[in-house]
């Protein structure tokens, strides 16, 4: 298993490629703000062909640069139908306070976006990845399960930094629902998993179970808390 990635634009938004190995088929997970030239490089330098791009969920610093990528290599996007429209209305989805940093951005959905489900496997590429639908950070966030070669790993989006969590003051965001997520989809997870998050580096299950306070808060959570 190959996976590459980069920080992109302001933000620092982690985009990778997955793929089953050098000069494969891969997959384009968030490309975020000015990722169009250095992903073009990454997928360069491996001899990368993608054939799709996966969305954790919509925020712009995730998704900016779905459309370009979409359209240059002619392939198709997915998105959790829980946070759709989110890139023709930003603003609406990330606040004032990010106001002057998205400006008046809309930009059009790709002709072709196919929803992501809970619990479904997508065979993308050569790789297996598996869907869970984890809100709290946005109403539509998700993390994709794979298998590298000698672990499991979990690309996690804004759900589950090293050290952090997503925050969950933006519009959609709730903090009841990202303790449900972090306690019936992140915690289960054997401590051996990398967890690849959507910004900063990557870390394991195991280490966040044993430092994270927000995990240890999520795994004291009652039942039914976060629906």
């Amino acid at each position: 298993m190959l996976i590459r990635s980069f920080p992109a634009g302001a933000f620092g938004t982690n985009c990778y490629a997955v793929a089953s190995g050098p000069g494969a088929e891969c997959v384009v997970v968030d490309p975020g703000m000015e990722a169009v030239e250095p992903l073009g490089r990454m997928l360069a330098d491996d001899g990368l062909k993608p054939v799709a791009v996966v969305l954790t969920h919509g925020h712009l610093d995730h998704t900016f640069s779905v459309l370009p990528v979409c359209e240059g290599y002619d392939i198709p996007a997915y998105l959790h139908p829980a946070d759709a429209g989110m890139l023709s209305d930003p603003l609406r989805w990330h606040g004032p306070a990010l106001a002057p940093l998205i400006g008046q951005v809309a930009l059009p959905d790709p002709a072709d976006v196919r929803p992501l489900t809970d619990g479904a496997t997508l065979s993308l590429a050569g790789v297996e990845v598996t869907v869970r639908h984890a809100p709290g950070h946005t109403q539509g966030s998700v993390v994709f399960s794979l298998d590298l070669d000698d672990s499991p790993a979990l690309l996690a989006g804004d759900v589950l930094f090293a050290g952090s969590v997503g925050r969950v003051d933006l519009p959609g965001g709730s903090w009841e629902a990202m303790l449900g997520s972090l306690r019936d989809v992140v915690l289960p997870l054997d401590d051996a998993t990398v967890v690849l998050p959507g910004h900063g580096p990557a870390t394991t299950i195991g280490r966040e179970r044993a430092t994270n306070p927000y995990l240890a808060e999520a795994a004291g959570a009652p039942k039914g808390r976060g629906l």
